[in-house]
């Protein structure tokens, strides 16, 4: 498997005389667009020796403040200059990420004798601003793959902000391990499904949390047929390799709050017996990116020494066609005894996420939250770039979109429908897996629920369109695995934090 290692990312209270690789924004004022960040000496040096400004030498070229937009310029003294558009001068704190973040994609595709050395100047004490930059400096720096001798990407980054220095300190730190925690996700999304299967996830989490405060608990297909996880394992029947149910607990003295995370964990998805085709099998996996999100998450809220108590719950398997394959019309027996006619073989997410919300909600959790790249209906409605959240009252969905807000990821609320349960009424079950072609991430969320008792809240998250780009890098989004809803789950843990 590859595994990509971060930049180094320091402070500074100014930038190097000869700083080689210098990011500025350029930002729309009232009076105008605005450079920001750049630093006197050098706006001086470039009018002198040129006989005109950085911004009109930016403009030339196509420079914008449209937030994402870059430009590169070279000026005198050696500094090669990016000018990237950071949106309106009242700037927020994903303005600032997605435009660090486009800068150092830019810079990392860049043909260097060694990895680049990048200035990122900022004028600002906005801790938010600063933890801004530097995730997507360092989201932005990331690549998946074998490197390439011509282009060695992104060596170290240097974050100039004439902040406070502990609690800029501070903030950065939240940034690092954050970005960690979202590159780890999108390590795993990224990896093939040959190489990433449920018995090497559970060994890849294991690796991770060696030496932490993070404990791992694992059911095989053996302990999962004692304890009757009847979805997870008729998922997983028809592949060789067989299922896991992995909990990965965070639990540190004194915490008052206990929060659950349920992932999907579909290593690769086929669709069972009711096939995918050739083109909608290609990204499939990427189904396992629940999983890897709640897992990471879990990792570093317990890096971070929060006080709350997270367990996160993944479900994994393997859903494809073979002669031991669930089928369609199948009655499956789940871990808290009810019954499911299974409608479709690939709508096989919501049967593993079932058993597992089940087994999380015996631990009486506060809050438990689900994650999964559910359903197709959901990009119909949201597209690609915008997840969907459900929950069964507005407090609790209300507490996770505060929690994406702050992190800079975008999730629109969606109902559950009262009209569901007759849709996924069963002659010969207690439910239905599936319910008719309308509105189907909606019904799907309503199957959940019935699996967390009314007096858990809980919401559920839809990632299926923004898990995985598979077209343009945008932002500090790159091709492959996002990583989403990871920055969500950690920004939720801090403000339930004691």
């Amino acid at each position: 498997m590859f595994s990509f290692s971060l930049p180094t990312i320091t402070l500074a209270t100014g930038a190097a005389s000869s700083p080689g690789m210098l990011v500025v924004g350029l930002a729309e004022a009232q009076d105008g667009d605005l450079l920001v960040g750049l630093p006197d000496d050098l706006a001086k040096a470039t009018n002198k020796a040129l006989g005109t400004d950085v911004l009109s030498l930016a403009k030339e070229i196509g420079a914008s403040p449209k937030t994402g937009t870059c430009v590169l310029l070279a000026l005198p003294g050696g500094v090669r200059l990016v000018v990237a558009g950071i949106g309106p001068i009242d700037v927020t704190a994903e303005h600032v990420r997605r435009a660090s973040g486009a800068a150092l994609r830019l810079i990392a595709g860049l043909p260097s004798a060694k990895p680049h050395e990048v200035t990122l100047s900022l004028e600002t004490t906005e801790l938010t601003i600063i933890k801004g930059a530097a995730e997507g400096a360092l989201l932005g720096s990331y690549r998946y793959g074998p490197s390439k001798p011509e282009t060695p990407g992104i060596g170290a980054i240097t974050l100039i902000t004439p902040s406070r220095k502990t609690d800029a300190k501070q903030a950065l730190e939240l940034a690092v391990v954050t970005a960690e925690a979202v590159i780890q996700a999108r390590d795993w999304v990224n990896t093939s499904a040959n190489l990433l299967y449920p018995e090497t996830f559970v060994e890849s989490a294991r690796a991770l949390t060696k030496g932490t405060k993070v404990n791992l608990e694992v059911w095989d297909d053996k302990a999962l047929e004692r304890d009757g996880f009847g979805g997870i394992l008729a998922v997983g029947g028809g592949s060789t390799r067989k299922p896991r149910l992995l909990k990965v607990a965070y639990a540190p003295r004194g915490a008052r709050f206990h929060l659950a995370l349920v992932g999907k964990g579909i290593t690769f998805d086929a669709g069972g017996l009711d096939i995918k085709t050739a083109e909608g099998m290609y990204t499939m996996k990427c189904d396992m990116a629940g999983a890897a999100s709640v897992i990471a998450a879990v990792h570093a809220i317990a890096k971070l020494g929060l006080r709350i108590q997270v367990t996160a719950w993944a479900a994994l398997a393997e859903n494809l066609p073979s002669g031991s394959a669930y089928r369609p019309s199948d009655v499956l027996t789940m871990f808290n005894g009810s019954t499911v006619e299974n409608g479709n073989t690939d709508a096989e997410g919501r049967l593993v996420l079932a058993d597992a919300l089940a087994k999380a909600s015996t631990e009486k959790p506060d809050l438990v939250v689900d994650v999964a790249t559910l359903t197709g209906a959901c990009m119909v409605a949201l597209g690609t770039k915008v997840a969907g959240l459900m929950a069964r009252d507005d407090e609790t969905a209300d507490m996770v979109l505060d929690a994406a807000e702050a992190a800079g990821e975008s999730f629109w609320q969606l109902p559950i429908p009262e009209d569901a349960p007759p849709k996924l009424a069963s002659k010969v079950a207690d439910v239905k897996s599936t319910g008719d072609r309308y509105g189907g991430a909606l019904t799907a969320a309503a199957f959940l629920s019935t699996f967390v008792p009314e007096e858990i809240p809980w919401a559920h998250l839809d990632i299926a369109g923004p898990a995985f780009n598979d077209s343009a890098e945008h932002g500090y989004t790159t091709v492959g695995g996002t990583g989403m809803s990871v920055r969500t789950l950690i920004a939720l843990a801090h403000a339930r934090t004691n």
